[in-house]
């Protein structure tokens, strides 16, 4: 199951990390005010707009004897398929911290139409075995929709140890869960596991250089194709720390790393990836600094844009299509809120803020679905709630 990294004799190279010096351009959401006062309606559609909390809370125990009240939860993604809703997340029932030492990731779902019939399994939790490995950390829970009757469901753990990305299939048809396997990463010829030594291995035996990384891992959830020589190709983003990358797959198993941004830059964790056409979209924060920013990679040149800097971010933003044009949802540093931007696709620096949107409540890590008239978003609150709700997608991006 685990496989043995490729020996490599060539060094690693670390590349030097910065704030973001050189751009062409800076938006400022929060001075907009006519985006903010759409914001503000926004906030109470979507707080009316509330379909239903995807944790362990005290009914779900009630209704299911043995069970224990969900601590901590965080991370949302989530698909809607045939009238069910399907949801991951990860979850703490021992202590209020977000701790990945005492972590499972969780899958659930429910009909959209009565949300009190839900069903949650425990994908893996700390103390599981995997391969004769033992499972001491779970973190980020994903999933990814292959087709109306598969899904991959994914997840940051540690076994022994050492993090990796885990994956395992579930057939909507049937209910079946497959087996628990590691992903993999590949680069030019070397192929690992995905985890944080297999991810430097493979780099470096290619000469390409990564910024700081954690002993943490990611992959973000938004997936987007692409038509490559015949093949559907899917696109999204990796990163551990401050190095972040673009990466593709045939299968949602085998990763290729594609590039990351050329420019110095403070990246920090979860970076959002968008592909449409020949052009990939990439945002993404930085540490202890009010700028994400924003950037197209031409996958045709191999060249990036010049960076545009959006006031305001924190990690884990996300793009939606709606009417043929690309939207980014940011949210602010004090996650109580967020904004969403129309990308001007011939002119990034030209972006416009639509709204934005304070809850007066916790809202971070949105992540944004379009199904027919409704913007529908997962979000977390204050991470003790895993969160859906929609609001008229028509009303509010025109």
């Amino acid at each position: 199951m685990f496989a043995e990294n490729y020996v490599t004799d060539k060094p690693e190279i670390v590349i030097p990390d910065a704030p973001v010096k050189d751009y062409d351009g800076c938006i400022r959401p929060d001075r907009d005010k006519a985006a903010r006062a759409l914001g503000d309606k926004c906030a109470e559609a979507l707080k009316k707009g509330f379909i239903a909390d995807f944790e362990k809370n005290e009914a779900y125990a009630a209704k299911h004897p043995g069970e224990h009240v969900d601590l901590m939860v965080h991370v949302s993604t989530f698909v809607i398929i045939r009238g069910f809703i399907y949801m991951t997340y990860y979850a703490n029932t021992g202590t209020e911290a977000e701790d990945p030492a005492y972590q499972e990731a969780r899958f659930a779902f429910c009909p959209e139409n009565d949300t009190s019939d839900m069903t949650i399994i425990r994908v893996q939790k700390v103390g599981d075995t995997l391969d004769g490995r033992r499972i001491d950390r779970v973190y980020d829970t994903i999933l990814m929709e292959k087709n109306e009757d598969e899904l991959m469901l994914m997840w940051t753990a540690s076994a022994d140890g050492l993090y990796y990305r885990f994956y395992t299939t579930y057939r909507v048809s049937t209910g079946e869960m497959g087996e628990i396997r590691p992903n993999r990463f590949k680069v030019g010829g070397v192929t690992n596991d995905f985890s944080t030594t297999g991810i430097v291995s493979a780099l470096s035996e290619n000469g390409i250089g990564h910024k700081v990384m954690f002993s943490d891992i990611g992959i973000m959830q938004k997936i987007t194709t692409r038509e490559e020589n015949g093949e559907t190709w899917y696109y999204t983003g990796a990163y551990s720390g401050y190095w972040n990358a673009i990466i593709k797959s045939r299968d949602l198993v085998t990763w290729e790393y594609v590039s990351t941004p050329d420019f110095i830059n403070l990246s920090l964790w979860e970076n959002a990836v968008y592909v449409i056409g020949d052009k990939c979209w990439y945002f993404v924060r930085q540490e202890e600094c009010m700028q994400g920013f924003l950037t197209c990679y031409d996958l045709v040149t191999g060249k990036w844009s010049a960076p545009t800097l959006i006031r305001d971010a924190q990690s884990r933003s996300d793009f939606f299509m709606w009417k043929d044009e690309l939207y980014l949802v940011h949210a602010p540093l004090n996650r109580d809120g967020f904004g969403i931007i129309r990308i001007n696709q011939e002119n990034q620096a030209d972006s416009k803020p639509v709204l934005v949107a304070d809850m007066k409540e916790s809202l971070f890590y949105p992540y944004t679905r379009i199904y027919g008239e409704y913007l529908y978003m997962s979000y977390t609150v204050a991470r003790k709630h895993i969160r859906l709700a929609r609001v008229k997608a028509e009303e509010f991006l025109g």
